[in-house]
């Protein structure tokens, strides 16, 4: 079976003021900066839909104008390389 030669998605959920992230990315690498995770290019859902998302809508007015995001190590939940794009949103983080 052959990939398409596209670049990577990246889904990427973090822990961030007592709320989650999921963010979705074409590069994430290894900071310069010691303990970071370096996010760049990142990826909104289209916007043909009628309906807008109110949580993505906040992400993209959030990082509107961010080329590249400094995400420290210990904060990240989980990475996934994804097929396609998916709703980038906020919640709620929940105590065990």
């Amino acid at each position: 079976m052959s990939k398409d030669k596209q670049q990577p998605i990246f889904r990427v959920i973090f822990l961030n003021q007592g709320q989650v992230y999921e963010l979705y990315a074409r590069h994430i690498f290894q900071s310069e900066l010691w303990g970071f995770l370096e996010i760049e290019e990142l990826v909104f859902g289209e916007r043909s839909q009628m309906l807008v998302d109110p949580g993505e809508e906040k992400l993209k007015n959030q990082f509107e104008g961010v080329n590249r995001s400094f995400i420290p190590a210990h904060a990240i939940v989980r990475i996934d390389e994804v097929e396609r794009v998916g709703q980038a949103k906020i919640s709620e983080a929940k105590g065990g």
